[in-house]
């Protein structure tokens, strides 16, 4: 798969793309990545990509145009009719399902704005997605960029050193969408405080069942509302709800 990605600094990720186990994903070519930067399609001796909005107000607001021939440099460049993707506050917000579908993809082109955002014509013409982080603001789309770069490479196989790694993370439907359970490793006491009993027993029954028991305490205290989606699928059986009700 091929993530294009316009940014006014292509400089913030070429360190991502080669530290960390997810690096395996980029240097192999699973998951390629190309930067294009929309100054270099801009016109005049400053090659201005910005400025003032319409109508008044703070800040600056990125022209379509240097866009518009940046997108165009790279449609030249591909085989496929690539999606685009801007992230911004009215996107829908990332979850593991989108990422999964996105693991899957043949890639997308990711536009990431800046100053007080985008020319909205560029928007309504050649965005297809919109998508956020969350109910917050960024200084530009790069981080939303590289979290989504992220979360697609470490699913492609090969990757992580234990294959079956990403199927124990939150959210993930082999948890049936829940938050992970704690984790312990060496040494067994560590400031006075041990690793739970049932984890040294090596009984891989009661094992599970203890992290399954967390994984619906932690879900509760802090996610009531992925219980509500795993109930309306059935994912819950009456042990699980009987964990539930005794925690109050």
């Amino acid at each position: 798969m091929r993530f294009d990605v316009i940014t006014l600094f292509p400089e913030l990720f070429a360190p991502f793309l080669s530290i960390g186990i997810t690096r395996r994903a980029f240097e192999s070519g699973q998951v390629d990545v190309q930067c294009t930067n929309p100054r270099d399609f801009a016109t005049g001796n400053y090659r201005r990509v910005d400025d003032r909005p319409f109508g008044g107000g703070p800040g600056m607001v990125m022209m379509a145009q240097p866009l518009e021939l940046a997108l165009a440099h790279i449609r030249s460049q591909r085989t496929d009719h690539a999606p685009v993707v801007l992230f911004s506050p009215i996107g829908k917000r990332l979850d593991h399902a989108a990422v999964q579908r996105w693991s899957a993809s043949s890639g997308a082109v990711l536009v990431c704005g800046r100053y007080e955002g985008i020319d909205q014509r560029f928007i309504d013409t050649q965005v297809h997605e919109q998508i956020s982080l969350g109910d917050f603001v960024l200084s530009g789309g790069e981080v939303p960029a590289i979290a989504l770069l992220d979360a697609v490479a470490r699913l492609q196989p090969g990757v992580l050193s234990d294959a079956d790694s990403h199927h124990l993370d939150s959210f993930n439907p082999s948890l049936d969408g829940l938050l992970d359970c704690p984790h312990y490793t060496r040494p067994e006491e560590w400031a006075g405080v041990t690793v739970p009993d049932v984890l040294m027993s090596g009984h891989h029954g009661q094992i599970e069942r203890w992290r399954r028991d967390q994984r619906l305490k932690l879900t509760a205290q802090h996610r009531p509302d992925l219980l509500d989606v795993a109930r309306a699928a059935g994912l819950l059986s009456r042990q699980d709800e009987a964990v539930l009700q005794a925690q109050g």
